[in-house]
This record gives structure tokens, sequence and C-alpha cells, in this order.
């Protein structure tokens, strides 16, 4: 058996120019994020209209630190720069759904990176509404008026892709199809 130690020593800050250690970095934006996700699952457990968002809302994880060959991978897989860090599918207002950057509370807040601002300016374009709340009070605000809208309507017949696999649960045929392959709706 080999005695090899697999774990990785965390790597070691450089230190301040009077030699004291430098303080982990915190991450304020994530930390607030995490509290906005918890406050919107106990609306969710209160029944509250904006607690249905909780289930239709998720987060894209594109930021943070990694190290290269893991970066690598995840450009790879489809991670893009810009991004916004929740993503609502749920469409109201005339929307097919909202686009959240989140950024931390001021003066914790960073700057709109440009494909930040990029991404938003094609949501809007592509149909989705478009929002930067900067800090937790704020991305309620966001989530509660977004949420008071009525639910985007669907006008006419719907196109069905003929490519890609089967996902619908059956009919109850035992066939496995959902009945859309036999014209039925």
């Amino acid at each position: 058996m080999s005695t090899r130690n697999y774990v990785r020593a965390t790597p070691r800050r450089k230190p301040t120019a009077s030699g004291k250690p430098r303080r982990k970095p915190v991450d304020w934006e994530g930390q607030e994020q995490a509290a906005v996700m918890t406050w919107l699952k106990a609306e969710k457990i209160r029944g509250t209209d904006v607690g249905e968002l909780y289930d239709a809302t998720y987060h894209v994880p594109n930021g943070g630190y990694r190290l290269a060959k893991e970066a690598g991978r995840m450009k790879a897989q489809g991670v893009k720069a810009g991004v916004s860090d929740l993503v609502v599918r749920q469409a109201r207002g005339g929307w097919h759904g909202l686009y959240l950057e989140f950024k931390a509370t001021p003066p914790r807040d960073a700057a709109l990176a440009d494909s930040q601002h990029a991404w938003l300016d094609d949501s809007e374009y592509e149909g989705y509404c478009p929002a930067l709340a900067r800090g937790f009070d704020e991305a309620k605000a966001v989530l509660r008026e977004y949420v008071s809208w009525p639910r985007t309507q669907v006008v006419g017949d719907q196109l069905a892709l003929e490519n890609g696999s089967e996902w619908k649960r059956g009919d109850g045929d035992d066939d496995g199809s959902t009945g859309a392959d036999r014209g039925e709706r």
C-alpha cells in the first residue's frame, strides 16, 4: 500500500507589505445570494405568491475560482462569461423568464462587467426580463415585482421538435409514448 498523501495543501496567500498573512477573502455576493434563495424557500413554505418562484429559480455557477484545468473543462461544456447569476424560468409580464444579475450590497458590490451587461442586453432582445439587483433587499423587490405580473400567455400553437429523445412520461398505455406521436394532445 502506498502512504502517499493525496490531500492538496491549501495554497498560501502572499503576505501583506508588513509581512502579516492576508485574510481569506469573503464572498459577500455569494453569501447574500444564498440568503435570497433561503428567503425564497421560506416564502414558498409560507405559501406566499413570491414563494412560487422558488422551484423555478436556479443559479448558474459561472463565477468563482477554479484551477485552469477545471475551468477549461467547464468552458468546453458550455460555461459562458456574463451569464446572469439567477434565472427564473417562469414566464410573466409578456417575458419568457427573468435573468437576475446579483451583486452584493454597496459598498461591497462590484461593477457590472462588460460581458454581464451584454448578456442582459441580449436577454432582453430575446424576450427575457433582464434585471440587476444590488443586494438582498433589491433582489427581493425585483422578485416580488416580477411575480406580481400576470403569467405570459402562449398565443397560437407551439411547434414540437421532431428530434431528440422522448422525455415525457407515458400516458398510461405502457408503451412509453405521450400520445403526441398519435396526434393526441
